[in-house]
């Protein structure tokens, strides 16, 4: 039967020897090329990778030779096709049909549906395995068999007659055909040659050509014997004509000189087998297709092994030492895969072998000594476009440098993050990354190498600025991985287009201009819509589209007050937009690891985009052109370690530009080693070194080599976060300048499962693709796209907008929409099932949770609840299965631990034996939420494993050290939500799960896994309950005496009664209950005020009440309890007046101006409320104080934000004692910590110059993105060093202090800019003795004080 029809009907029956021999492909692209390939003869092809039949199938038509232009033959050669997923509706340009129909019309058989990973590990582990497909209700002893054992397949697949192809050619190629890829032919007639194609066993006449070429085919090798003994005759002769084979030629060459062959377990089949050249050691990525391979072993003498494959270290080549005969095992001229050694055409036809392998020297300084002392520049602090990506490729490249031994030595003013923890580097200078600190420390370190690619656009200025000093010359500093002058190149555009123009590539037409003048003349020479962006920017700083003269300038003028050069830009709006991470070394070994397709096109920042890896609408010859053209420009770069590399392609064509390359590591590159599994940042550290690729292993399965492209066998989606409703008059549009805050990442083994899931983990509130949360009449969004289009997309599916109406508003790729559009029909069919009218049927059920819907979606469509929809699951055994990213696509055994959950899935990928320890990570970053916490998490697994318990992490953040898979026994990259979080909890059992590490996300949760019998260590659910709901925290500090403010509840009703605040009093605090980061909370003024605040605190928490209370001066106190005993304490101070979240706020610690009086005060206070709520772990509690009086605004029964930088200002880890008294260790009680004698001041990092429109108030919600630490010996110099760090200017002329007492400044209803230093922070002396160090800040030497230390 032909077509397709799914379930698993498929039968391995190794029994009989009847049935065609099941094999696996591992490549992503090309199944066009690989079903017409006649090595597949009567095979049945399972394809690894799970979405198939995309970009459909092409029009037969011929080329200029009369060969097939899209296909390697004149028909599909399989015998059967087993796919995951075939695409109905697929969207390509050159489609004129779906691949189900081309196999009808062929009467192919195909199967899709099936678990393709576990079929592929079955046929790995056992080796080819025989098998049929049977239709339901066929009887199977009537079916006729055949045994194609029997049968001669290259007899079947050879020509019949001899053909000539160009046969005005100026040398003669006569070509054998055992099953002869088109592309063969083409390879040859395009470098000159006039071929002549004869059957396999047609008599050679060594008069009749001047060179001969012997093809691949299917089948054993031995059944040739023809063809062989023919071979031995020809090379026999006195005078022997030059003779290339490939795959089955190589075989056959071999047999002919009397070497052996033999049979493979599994075969080698996909796009990514790594060859290592004998002679050079080069490593080139092939193409292959076999299940025979020659034993070197057996070679006879004069011949020589010319390539080995890197994994399994099979033969790929031979080479005569004198006579012009080689062959090879791989396909160079593949079509579906890479054609990186085509150029062995070329050898062949001109015979001389020796110089055109030659080996590439490497570069003059591959061979100078490593470094002993390497300097690495951080990120500083997080700001939007620059976040915790370039914590974790710090850390990875730490990480790599101490594997050789080497001193390592971080400036990094982020005391949030994970690289600047004890145990990484060996020293860690907490300054600002300014070229005058950094020559500082380079002064006093004398390292001998620096690492600029790992700190983001920050340090790579500063490296620029060093070199550009002569600073890194006088000191003999040496840039280690890529050159300086390569770093320039791509930075400089006009240098950079120039480099492209070299090679013959194309960047988008763009110009340059240095002033205003110039630039309008730019625009009229390209022609509006135009592009503008400043030059040496991250994110697309300053950047926009001017439609007209007068948007252009507004633009300009902006961007020239950031940078002296902008670039106009002519605008491929529309455009499919694609990126490559590419990977080379000093040796020339050049790889591509990831390419990432975005669905949002070309006009949206990448960091803004939609993002999907790998590709899925690209067919194999734009996938390999790209790949190709990425591979070209690095090395014309010279670029050594990883870069990104950014196309417009043109979605009508194959017409593409090339957009920009980064020289560093960039946020795609953390997306990218989280999607594929490769650590690029810990790969490019290593090969800064100047270690060879190809010694480096694959750190997942650590049997192969890490010169490989890895295969994917799932899909990822990246969706990003942004947290615009925080900020007064933000415009909400997004564009080509990056307003995100985070990002998330899903896994599943289809689009609509990741595409879902990934929307949820963006907002804990949003159940899906949900069509309820926008109205489908905003038409103006999908056509300027806005933070929340994606949701209008849902309505406007939902009330049947055609397709094609929507790809004309939004550009986003028609197979993407008709993704989408599954979703939205399925969520109608689902709403059918209501009031219980008709049960509904459990393949439905497991339709909706393949293309997942999550159980909450699936209950608000049927009108039930969660956990009725649960256990509905559960009686029905549709549960989810646990899969692997092992980046071999289940073509080598793994270890890894990196797992995700489907539904679109039969098997687990590994066993649950033993139990571990579960820690729930923070999720997305956002605002009051960032890498602070990942700082806990990880800190908390580091301690867990060094107390011998096995760990879990549970976390979707591809920017995070916590999603990095060696942190952990086990990584569940996966949604934290109660449905997810109790799946692998119910599938690991573990010891228990310790949520009090990720902020606010994991505590949400806690009641609801509490209510299933979850065990969760630390404090208990109820007391987590009692200090997030205001009204019990309220009764529970009356009933132990502790004075709180004065405060309100409001619920629902008397919020539009209007009867509020007199009570309290103005001004005060309007904040919802189980908010983080003060969401919807403001500072009400007056009547009006308060009734506008109200309602929106009401629209962010609908179930829970709103609160009202005063404000003062504030005090944070970090705590860790076991208990309800307190061990330890930690106080900081604010220096902004109450009313600026603590998040914003610039904290001071030790305290400076508490009176001992009050000390004792909070101490008692701290021990009193945990005794009361038997805190078990780290708590947090916000105090005011006021004339010595203290009352209790909050208490949060988890770690803070400001834990690490307690931790790190006063060298204690709290969450290492937190952990281990979690864990029920015995510690030794620490009291109040009063530090080491340092004094540290956090400030805040803001990112207001992203957001246009918006208000730079600070308030009570949060609005810094992140922050930056220093210390010194007081509070001053601290404080300075702090400022420094975020970018602020120190301005050289007059400095304008504005002086009032608290209550003019809160009449007028404004805090003054955040720049200006704060009112309580403004006695005389301290005035004087800033503007006096403002004056002199050319700084003195630095001092190092021990590990962590702080330069003075």
């Amino acid at each position: 039967g032909s077509g397709y029809s799914s379930g698993s009907s498929l039968q391995g029956n190794a029994v009989s020897p009847s049935a065609p021999a099941a094999v696996f492909q591992t490549g992503m692209v090309g199944y066009p090329e690989a079903l017409t390939d006649p090595s597949y003869k009567s095979q049945i092809l399972v394809l690894t990778y799970p979405l198939i039949g995309n970009y459909g199938v092409p029009r037969d038509e011929p080329d200029q030779y009369g060969l097939s232009r899209w296909f390697e033959s004149s028909k599909i050669h399989v015998s059967a096709l087993i796919v995951g997923e075939c695409s109905q509706i697929p969207s390509h340009w050159s489609s004129v049909r779906s691949l189900d129909h081309w196999l009808k019309e062929q009467n192919i058989p195909g199967l899709e549906g099936v678990d393709t990973r576990a079929l592929t590990k079955r046929i790995r582990e056992k080796g080819t395995l025989l098998g049929r497909l049977v239709m339901d209700g066929a009887q199977e002893r009537n079916l006729p068999f055949e045994d194609p054992n029997k049968r001669h397949l290259v007899q079947e697949v050879s020509v019949k007659e001899p053909r000539v192809f160009n046969p005005g050619g100026s040398v003669r190629i006569t070509a054998v055909d055992c099953g002869l890829k088109y592309n063969q032919i083409r390879c040859l007639c395009q470098r000159g040659a006039a071929v002549t194609v004869v059957p396999w066993d047609h008599p050679l006449d060594s008069a009749e050509f001047d060179g001969l070429f012997i093809s691949n085919g299917p089948g054993d090798p031995l059944s040739c014997s023809k063809t062989i003994a023919n071979l031995r005759r020809l090379l026999a002769e006195p005078q022997p004509k030059p003779v290339f084979g490939i795959c089955l030629g190589h075989q056959l060459l071999a047999l002919a000189i009397g070497a052996q062959t033999y049979k493979m377990k599994y075969g080698n089949r996909g796009h990514n087998q790594p060859c290592i050249h004998e002679a050079s050691q080069r490593c080139f990525i092939t193409s292959q297709n076999h299940g025979f391979a020659v034993e070197p072993g057996s070679l006879p003498p004069g011949w020589a092994v010319l390539f080995t494959n890197a994994n399994d270290h099979s033969n790929e080549g031979l080479v005569h030492h004198t006579q012009p005969f080689f062959s090879v095992q791989f396909h160079p001229e593949h079509r579906a895969g890479p054609t990186d050694l085509v150029g062995l055409f070329d050898i062949f036809l001109e015979t001389v072998l020796r110089e055109g392998l030659a080996y590439k020297e490497p570069p003059a300084d591959g061979d100078v000594a490593r470094p002993r002392k390497v300097l690495i520049l951080g990120s500083g602090g997080l700001s939007i476009g620059q976040a915790g990506e370039f914590d974790y490729s710090g850390s990875q490249a730490i990480k790599a440098l101490k594997e050789e031994n080497i001193q390592t030595v971080l400036i990094n003013p982020n005391i949030a993050t994970v690289q600047t923890s004890k145990g990484l580097a060996d020293k860690v200078y907490f300054l600002p990354l300014t070229p005058e600190y950094v020559t500082q420390v380079i002064k006093n370190e004398r390292p001998d190498g620096i690492l600029l690619t790992f700190g983001g656009q920050t340090a790579l200025n500063c490296g620029v600025a060093l070199t550009q000093g002569g600073v890194l010359a006088r000191y003999r500093v040496r840039v280690l991985g890529t050159p300086m002058a390569s770093i320039e190149m791509t930075e400089d555009r006009k240098v950079f287009v120039e480099k492209m123009e070299e090679i013959d590539e194309h960047v988008a037409p763009s110009e340059a201009a240095s002033s205003l003048e110039q630039a309008q003349a730019a625009a009229s020479r390209l022609g509006y819509p135009v592009l503008v962006r400043s030059a040496y920017a991250l994110g697309g700083l300053g950047s926009g589209f001017a439609n007209s003269r007068e948007e252009l300038t507004t633009l300009v003028s902006q961007a020239f007050a950031h940078t002296s050069q902008v670039l106009v830009d002519k605008s491929l709006k529309g455009w499919k937009e694609i990126e490559y991470e590419v990977v080379r070394d000093a040796y020339d070994n050049c790889i591509t690891v990831c390419n990432m397709e975005n669905l949002d096109p070309l006009g949206i920042h990448t960091g803004e985009s939609i993002v999907v890896a790998p590709s899925q609408t690209l067919n194999d010859r734009e996938y390999n052109m790209l790949r190709h053209t990425a591979i070209k420009v690095v090395r014309h770069l010279g670029i050594v370690g990883e870069c990104n590399i950014q196309y417009a392609l043109n979605p009508e064509s194959e017409q593409y530009y090339i957009i920009e390359v980064n020289a560093r590591l960039s946020r795609s590159s953390a997306l990218a080693s989280k999607a594929t599994g490769y650590p690029l940042a810990y790969v490019a550290a290593k090969l800064a070194l100047g270690i060879p690729l190809p010694v480096l292993r694959n750190s997942v399965t650590n049997s192969t080599t890490a010169n490989f492209e890895p295969s994917l066998d799932y899909c990822v989606v990246k969706i990003p976060r942004w947290d615009l409703s925080k900020f007064l008059r933000v415009s909400t549009k997004i564009g080509s300048s990056m307003k995100s805050v985070g990002e998330v990442m899903a896994i599943g083994r289809n689009f609509e499962e990741a595409f879902q899931k990934a929307l949820r983990m963006v907002d804990e509130n949003c159940v899906g693709f949900d069509h309820t949360v926008k109205p489908a009449s905003d038409v103006q969004e999908l056509e300027t796209p806005t933070d929340k289009r994606i949701f209008v997309l849902a309505a406007a599916l939902r009330a049947g907008y055609p397709i094609e109406r929507l790809y004309e508003l939004t550009k986003i790729d028609r197979w993407f929409l008709h993704k989408m559009k599954n979703i939205t029909d399925h969520a109608v069919q689902l709403e059918s099932y209501r009031e219980g009218q008709s049960s509904m049927p459990p393949d439905v059920l497991k339709k909706a949770k393949q293309l997942g819907f999550s159980d909450k979606q699936v209950a608000l469509a049927v009108l039930s609840t969660e956990l009725a929809v649960r256990k509905m699951r559960h009686d029905l055994k549709i549960l989810p299965v646990v899969k692997q990213i092992d980046t071999v696509a289940a073509e080598w055994p793994a270890q890894t631990n990196y797992l995700y959950l489907t539904y679109n899935g039969t098997e687990h990928d590994l066993a649950f034996r033993e139990p571990h320890v579960m820690v729930i990570g923070s999720g997305v970053y956002r605002i009051g939420s960032s890498v602070e916490f990942d700082w806990c998490a990880v800190g908390c697994i580091r301690e867990l494993r060094k107390m011998g318990f096995k760990t879990i992490m549970v976390n979707y953040n591809p920017e995070t050290v916590s999603t990095d898979y060696d942190m952990c026994d086990r990584l569940y990259f996966d949604e934290i939500s109660f449905e997810v979080v109790m799946d692998i909890y119910e599938l690991e059992s573990p010891e228990g799960v310790i949520l009090s590490m990720g902020g606010q996300l994991p505590n949400n949760i806690a009641m609801a896994l509490h209510r299933q019998q979850c065990r969760i260590l630390g404090t208990s659910p109820e007391a987590i309950d009692s200090a997030e709901n205001r009204f019990k925290f309220s009764r529970l500090l009356d009933t132990i005496g502790i004075s709180q403010p004065l405060w309100k509840e409001l619920s629902d009703m008397e919020v539009r009664g209007g009867d509020a605040a007199p009570s309290v009093g103005y001004p005060c605090v309007v904040r919802p209950s189980y908010v983080l980061s003060g969401a919807a909370m403001n500072v009400a003024y007056s009547d009006s005020d308060l009734e506008k605040f109200l309602c929106s605190a009401v629209a962010v928490s609908k179930e829970q009440p709103v609160v009202i209370s005063k404000f003062i001066q504030e005090i944070d106190v970090d705590a860790v309890a076991c208990d309800g005993a307190v061990v330890a304490i930690a106080i900081s101070e604010h220096v902004e007046n109450a009313g600026v979240h603590s998040g914003d706020a610039t904290l001071v610690t030790p305290p400076q101006d508490i009176t001992p009086k009050t000390l004792e005060r909070i101490q008692a206070i701290v021990h009193a409320i945990g005794q009361e709520l038997l805190v078990t772990g780290p708590f947090n509690l916000q105090l005011i104080a006021k004339d010595d009086q203290l009352k209790v605004i909050e208490c949060n029964v988890r770690v803070s934000r400001s834990f690490p930088f307690v931790s790190k200002t006063l060298g204690v880890d709290m969450v290492a004692l937190a952990t281990q008294v979690i864990m029920g260790e015995e510690v030794e009680s620490v009291g109040l910590m009063t530090g080491t004698g340092i004094v540290g001041v956090k400030v805040p990092q803001f990112s207001f110059s992203r957001l246009a429109g918006a208000d730079v108030v600070l308030g009570v919600e949060m609005t810094s993105t992140g922050e930056v630490a220093c210390f010194g010996e007081n509070r001053c110099e601290a404080y300075l060093k702090a400022m420094l760090s975020t970018g602020f200017k120190i301005p050289k002329k007059n400095i304008l202090l504005t002086i009032g007492s608290y209550k003019v400044r809160a009449g007028q209803g404004r805090g003054t800019c955040s720049e200006t230093l704060d009112a309580r922070f403004k006695s005389s002396r301290w005035m004087a003795a800033t503007q006096r160090r403002i004056q002199n800040a050319n700084m003195q030497q630095p001092k190092a004080a021990g590990d962590e230390a702080g330069c003075s």
